[in-house]
């Protein structure tokens, strides 16, 4: 073998070692990444993973469908756990009789629309307080001394992680004045887990306040972070607020009873 072929044979060999450790390295990259995203929804491959459904309230509403808009946000939820390789579940606001930490939890929708997010509010989240109602002013989130209300040209959806006791998987909380905040609220945490994987830490419990920006005409494409509200979330208040009921219909999602 002339040196100009072995010349040709070595580069191609080290152009293979070097081609394949590349591969190998972008190989690694992938599966520390996965599992980081896996690792902060608490989904490690073949696990499974509660999908908590909301109703529809609203007149003329059956008991069991969900809105159009809350549709999506599951579709949304059910991509986002099959991408860590988990199974999701999909169960009725009404039928989730489990306790917490077995399986990670995705609950949708505000309290009156869904018991289970009621129940994890009232646990996890002492300090908030979501209220629903007929008129101007009646649909707010509050937070300590922070209220964050439905306008014209923005709602509001309250985004949270919960660590449960003793290492378990987290519940992750998607509660909206609106099925399109709903969806906003979604969108928001498929697309920036990272980010609020590295602010929070990825076993932390963290509550934020999210604003959908003229829902109208952008729908749940418009949304920015308006406060974190995790401190004033976990504080349980001195005295227990006093809510009085109220009925009617909130634009686009909620009719019930004012729910803590």
């Amino acid at each position: 073998m002339t040196d100009n072929v072995l010349n040709v044979v070595l580069g191609l060999v080290a152009s293979a070692i070097s081609a394949g450790l590349g591969w190998l390295a972008q190989a690694v990259r992938r599966r520390r990444k996965v599992e980081r995203v896996r690792e902060f929804f608490g989904l490690p491959a073949g696990s499974e993973c509660l999908i908590v459904v909301p109703r529809s309230v609203g007149a003329g509403s059956h008991a069991s469908t969900v809105t159009r808009r809350d549709a999506y946000a599951l579709m949304w939820l059910a991509g986002l756990v099959e991408e860590c390789g988990a199974r999701p579940e999909l169960v009725a606001h009404d039928a989730a009789h489990r306790g917490l930490g077995a399986k990670t939890e995705l609950c949708l929708g505000g309290p009156v629309s869904n018991e289970r997010m009621a129940a994890h509010v009232a646990w996890g989240l002492p300090g908030v307080l979501i209220t629903s109602g007929p008129g101007p002013g009646s649909n707010v989130i509050a937070v300590g001394d922070q209220e964050f209300a439905v306008e014209p040209d923005r709602t509001h959806v309250l985004l949270a992680r919960i660590a449960t006791p003793d290492g378990g998987r987290p519940v992750f909380l998607v509660a909206g004045q609106t099925g399109t905040a709903n969806q906003a609220g979604v969108r928001y945490l498929v697309a920036h887990h990272r980010e609020l994987a590295r602010r929070h830490g990825r076993n932390g419990t963290f509550a934020l306040v999210l604003r959908v920006v003229n829902p109208a005409a952008y729908g749940p494409d418009m949304v920015e972070p308006v406060a974190d509200v995790t401190a004033e979330a976990l504080r349980r208040p001195t005295t227990a607020p006093t809510t009085a009921p109220t009925s009617g219909t909130t634009s686009g999602t909620t009719t019930g009873t004012t729910v803590a």
